[in-house]
């Protein structure tokens, strides 16, 4: 080979290797724009319904297209929850809430990513309406009979399985799934506020209906709907969390003083050192210090102590803390999916930190002062960890870096796509030879994070260990706010 065409070569390979870091890495820190930008992007994967002609991830196509039939109601459109082809409305209006306060907290740092932002939230709540308006007195909460569609590996394009209506309602109440689809229809209303106020009031006025169901018919809607939730979204933690976490959006989004009065009906919140799309005293407690801390409101004053003990239970310094850490660094909670804990408690420590930093203010654990950069440094090296920097040195965030999981637990990713094989995939027809395949996955969920790696900060990337390979939308929703915020600082 000549010189001129050897030194061509080493010049393309030198601009690629930088291409390369470039992509994943910025300033020395991970490229969170990026990762931004892939967080909101998974949730097309997700999405059941007709897709609209800008859909980006092209190997996925139309589903679901008769949800809701089985009870003469249209039921289409919304989330499948991870890697499985059931729309539960529990865990999808949990991730809807998270997406929407991620907007309102953090949309000014998004950028360019902010409509795609709104969009993701509209996919969820364009179908949450149409399950709290569709039949009188009841609310619908769930598509697709979980057993029968876990013992299947197909697409959801070819889903041969039955597709079971759930509702509650007076006589079968669910408190707990009302209380959140109130939630996140009251943050959504938020952020449609300003881009669309027809929607904003739809959103809002059904909000407050929905909540109305909860607190007139009480009861936890696993003891109303049994084998179709549980043991996959059981409401483990009672349904009182979510009146007060409905309660307290509702009073954000309305500024109403009923909904300060319906929560101080409801009593105390609950000490806790998790925070989940089952458990969500952490959070409402977070969502209220916001008006002692911002508006100097002592009447909040209680929530703000709430929302502090809660961080010296997170902290690892802290003298209260009952959260064990891995060699690594990673937050671990519990052994499956444990990343949707880390990202929905990032979360939190990054909001707090932003309400600490707007006032200036500080509190202790025992004897260890804990100010705004304490919370920001615990929640950045969350985010880094899940971005590649951890003992593996690999992303869990699928797309992201040079290194990522290739084998999810995910039905669309794991099947070729219709346009590679338009053969119809019968129920039992994917295992042989996809699901059992050791080969990586055919099509790429961008932006997918896994159920992440072990209390040894080990991963092994197999399709069947569905407890750290299998994404799900709640882990997603959850980091889009942080990394929203690590965007706009680095």
């Amino acid at each position: 080979m000549g010189e001129g065409r050897r030194g061509t070569l080493k010049s393309l390979i030198f601009f690629f290797l930088v291409l390369f870091l470039c992509c994943f890495h910025v300033n020395g820190h991970p490229n969170y724009k990026d990762a931004l930008s892939k967080a909101i992007l998974f949730f097309q994967g997700q999405r059941s319904g007709k897709l609209p002609p800008n859909q980006q991830l092209t190997w996925r196509s139309n589903s679901g297209l008769d949800d809701g039939s089985a009870a003469h109601v249209d039921l289409r459109g919304g989330y499948y929850d991870a890697g499985d082809n059931v729309k539960f409305n529990f865990p999808m209006a949990y991730t809807t809430t998270m997406l929407s306060w991620s907007t309102l907290e953090y949309g000014g740092r998004m950028g360019p990513e902010l409509g795609n932002a709104r969009a993701a939230i509209r996919w969820a709540t364009d179908y949450l309406i149409k399950c709290a308006t569709a039949t009188p007195g009841k609310l619908y909460v769930g598509v697709g009979d979980p057993n029968a569609d876990h013992k299947c590996w197909e697409r959801p394009e070819d889903m041969d399985t039955v597709r079971s209506v759930y509702s509650v309602s007076a006589g079968n109440p669910g408190s707990d799934v009302a209380g959140e689809t109130a939630a996140a229809l009251a943050a959504a209303s938020m952020v449609f506020r300003k881009v669309d106020p027809a929607y904003s009031k739809l959103l809002l006025k059904t909000s407050k209906k929905v909540m109305q169901f909860a607190l007139q018919y009480r009861g936890a809607y696993s003891d109303s709907l049994g084998s179709a939730v549980c043991p996959f979204y059981c409401s483990y933690s009672g349904y009182k969390d979510e009146l007060v976490w409905g309660a307290a959006w509702l009073l954000r989004a309305t500024n109403e003083g009923s909904y300060f009065n319906l929560l101080k009906s409801l009593g105390g919140i609950d000490g806790t050192d998790i925070f989940s799309w089952d458990d969500k005293f952490a959070g409402a407690s977070v969502l209220l210090s916001r008006r002692a801390l911002l508006n100097k409101d002592n009447s909040y004053d209680q929530y703000k102590q709430q929302a502090e003990e809660f961080m010296c239970r997170i902290l690892p310094n802290s003298p209260s803390s009952s959260t064990q850490y891995t060699k690594g660094g990673l937050m671990y909670k519990l052994s499956q999916s444990n990343l949707q804990y880390v990202t929905s408690i990032t979360f939190l420590l990054s909001t707090y930190a932003k309400y600490m930093m707007s006032t200036s203010h500080t509190f202790m654990c025992g004897n260890t002062l804990v100010t705004p950069t304490t919370l920001r440094k615990l929640s950045k090296s969350q985010v880094d960890y899940i971005l590649g920097e951890n003992p593996m040195k690999m992303s869990y965030m699928v797309g992201y870096g040079p290194d990522f999981p290739k084998r999810i637990h995910h039905r669309g990713s794991s099947l070729p796509s219709l346009a590679k094989h338009p053969q119809n995939i019968r129920c039992d027809g994917g295992f042989q030879p996809f699901f059992y395949s050791p080969n990586p996955n055919p099509n790429i969920l961008i932006g997918a994070i896994v159920g992440g790696p072990d209390q040894n900060d080990f991963y092994r990337d197999d399709r069947t260990d569905y407890s750290h390979s299998e994404p799900a939308t709640y882990i997603n929703a959850a980091l889009v706010g942080p990394l929203a915020y690590l965007a706009g600082s680095y």
